[in-house]
């Protein structure tokens, strides 16, 4: 029954996921970009020019400065270094030059000094490069190469800078500029941006700017369109009708603003022939920088995600309304979301590439209209031949109910979790904290999977996990207790790599229980989810919250102990009374894996036990011996499970000294259970031989 639902629900909405293809398609082939840019560029006309809120000039190598100063391009680099003077007289936050001196200057070594000298004196000046790919090797052969090449200030000039940062500005699809990466290749470092470099140098000057975005390239936050930033020509400061007093505080950036000079491109605010030069670019990222507001951009996967989604509501709408009537809803619907998309982009600085909605409620709406008529007239002939309208008419009722489908079945629930992880994640990084809980999380599922478990949630760092659901497994309580065996072992390991590295030891506490349970697909028709509720997983969950208070990393049900066979080695707890439960329940916990999957043999020698890192010993008697452990007698009290210590016995039959690191496995009054971590040398040998000599257990 549940088939037949879905497949009427499949093909009822298969218009919408036919749509949702194509919108997807359409997405992640790019095809929608150049729309989206034009949107974007759009917001940006209507939101309209702001005033810069960052105290950023523009010195401006316009055309009246070539007549002015009677010189032609390239001006004499002791003219720059005059220009340079001037301004630092007046004593600005920073000077950018975005101008390409990547070579000496024509007139000679003591132009470029007098440069390299106004350099320095300003102190704050921060200069361009513009690192450039080049083909090498035969470029009519297949093993032809490209290079990058640094462009970097010659040395007389650099040397004094502030900084050096690339100006190559990227151009979108379409185009047009709108973003400023962070830093480029120089074929031998990364070099920071342009803008980077600048946003250093005046943060460093004391002007209050935001921290760099992560993002990388951003997304600029143009203020307005040409010439929204204040422009004053080269000449005008060259000649005094621009005072020094003019740049005080300031950050001056000098470059090209002519048409001739070949650095004007197209930006959101681009209208006819009115392009803007690289320079105020630079400064609209600067600003971006400054005041950590860069259009925050939705990635490709969300675009995808909304096309999807806008395909299927757009066909949910024509299924459950009239043509004109969905038409009416998706049309109020991306009004809705444009404006909403417009608000967002205004007062929160981020851009949702909408047109992909558009997309996808366009062509979810016209592809199921087209399809909902085919498919009803087409079924409607078919099935008026065998049913009277009455019965038509519930069969398609039938058709558009949507039912949440559960069984009652017998379960065995695991839960496990890591032992004291809030205090644990006081000690660390949250950074370490996501790296431990990621590799403990990575080793519990794989194990889980590995016996045929199936993980129901993740809850923190907690784990839940069910076995005979959803498929069929006879053997569904030998396969969690397998699990919980191999996950002890598993976090052993996890645990020793963390004290490596931090001196950090985790544990893991285990609780299961079987019984029966409602399992299925649960929630709300808007989010479902495979889980199973009832009183055998709460008393699972309340299982492995008592591992801890019994020093115990196994404690299962007397449930789930009536299905076990020889092969596990339990002991009894006692009995408790769980909340929400009025009859106490026997509890039993489950011996390591190592003492269980090793032959024992009976010992009586001489034993000390350490206490590893403080020194304290004790003498100990000795019970049984494996290759895994020992059990002991006599252990000190405080010395809990998990307690790290070191055994070392001699005399008796022992061929010879035996020494170990250990770790506490299990405890009972005064006696207890070791796990060996690691043997010495000569130790395991001697253990094999009086195993071997004595087969007892």
């Amino acid at each position: 029954m549940f088939g037949g639902r879905a497949l009427a629900t499949l093909t009822r909405y298969r218009g919408g996921l036919g749509a949702a293809a194509l919108a997807v398609a359409v997405v992640l082939l790019g095809l929608i970009e150049p729309t989206e840019y034009f949107a974007l560029d759009q917001f940006f006309e209507l939101r309209g020019a702001r005033s810069p809120v960052a105290p950023i000039v523009i010195v401006s190598v316009d055309e009246s400065s070539f007549v002015e100063l009677n010189t032609q391009w390239p001006f004499p680099r002791a003219m720059h270094a005059r220009l340079i003077d001037l301004i630092a007289a007046g004593r600005p936050r920073a000077i950018g030059i975005d101008l390409i001196l990547d070579l000496p200057s024509a007139r000679g070594e003591r132009d470029d000094a007098a440069l390299g000298e106004a350099v320095a004196r300003a102190g704050n000046v921060v200069l361009a490069a513009a690192p450039a790919d080049e083909q090498a090797g035969y470029t009519s052969l297949p093993f032809s190469y490209s290079r990058t090449t640094p462009n970097l200030p010659i040395d007389a000039v650099r040397k004094g800078a502030a900084g050096v940062g690339a100006i190559n500005t990227p151009l979108d699809s379409d185009g047009r500029l709108r973003r400023m990466p962070r830093r480029q290749w120089t074929g031998v470092e990364w070099l920071p941006g342009f803008d980077v470099e600048l946003h250093r140098v005046v943060t460093a000057a004391g002007l209050p700017a935001a921290p760099l975005p992560a993002v990388d390239p951003i997304l600029i936050n143009f203020s307005g369109p040409l010439r929204t930033f204040p422009w004053v020509s080269y000449f005008q400061v060259m000649n005094g009708t621009v005072e020094p007093t003019f740049f005080a505080d300031k950050i001056v950036l000098v470059g090209p603003t002519s048409d001739q000079m070949h650095d004007v491109f197209a930006t959101p605010f681009t209208r006819g022939r009115d392009q803007m030069p690289g320079v105020e670019i630079h400064a609209n990222a600067l600003q971006t920088y400054i005041t950590g507001q860069p259009i925050r951009e939705a990635p490709v996967w969300v675009s995808t995600v909304v096309a999807v989604a806008a395909a299927l509501l757009a066909a949910a709408l024509v299924v459950r309304l009239h043509p004109l009537r969905a038409l009416a809803a998706v049309s109020l619907l991306w009004v809705i979301v444009t404006l909403f998309a417009y608000l967002v982009f205004v007062s929160g600085h981020a851009w949702m590439r909408g047109m992909a909605g558009t997309l996808g409620l366009v062509l979810g709406y016209g592809v199921t209209v087209v399809d909902h008529f085919v498919r009803e007239q087409r079924e409607r002939r078919r099935l008026a031949q065998f049913f009277s309208p009455e019965v038509l008419n519930e069969v398609v009722r039938h058709r558009r109910e949507q039912s949440l489908s559960s069984s009652r079945r017998m379960v065995t629930v695991l839960f496990a979790d890591i032992r004291g992880f809030t205090a644990l994640s006081e000690k660390l990084a949250p950074e370490e904290v996501a790296e431990m809980l990621r590799e403990y999380l990575t080793e519990t599922t794989d194990v889980i999977f590995k016996h045929g478990g199936t993980v129901d949630k993740y809850i923190g760092d907690c784990v839940m996990a069910l076995y005979n659901a959803p498929l069929q497994d006879p053997d569904h309580v030998l396969h969690a207790m397998q699990t919980a065996l191999e996950l002890q072992e598993r976090t052993l390991k996890v645990s020793a790599r963390w004290e490596q590295r931090l001196g950090t030891a985790i544990r893991s506490g285990i609780g299961i229980n079987t019984g029966e349970a409602v399992v299925g697909t649960m929630g709300s028709r808007q989010r479902l989810e495979y889980t199973a509720i009832g009183d055998t997983i709460n008393l699972g969950s309340r299982l492995e919250a008592l591992t801890k208070e019994y020093g115990v990393a196994i404690v299962i049900s007397e449930f789930t102990r009536r299905r076990l066979n020889a092969d596990f080695l339990t002991r009894e707890l006692g009995e408790v009374t769980v909340r929400g439960r009025t009859q106490p329940v026997k509890i039993y916990g489950v011996l390591p894996a190592d003492l269980r999957k090793h032959p024992r043999a009976v010992i009586d020698v001489s034993a000390t036990l350490t206490l590893s890192g403080a020194g304290e010993s004790h003498p100990v008697a000795t019970r049984d011996v494996s290759e895994g452990g020992m059990a002991l007698a006599g252990v000190p009290e405080a010395w809990a499970v998990g307690t790290r210590v070191e055994v070392r016995c001699e005399g008796g039959q022992l061929p010879g000294p035996l020494a170990a690191d250990a770790i506490v496995a299990w405890r009972r009054g005064d006696e207890a259970g070791i796990t060996f971590v690691a043997l010495d040398p000569e130790s395991g040998p001697i253990v094999a031989d009086y195993l071997s000599r004595r087969r007892s257990r």
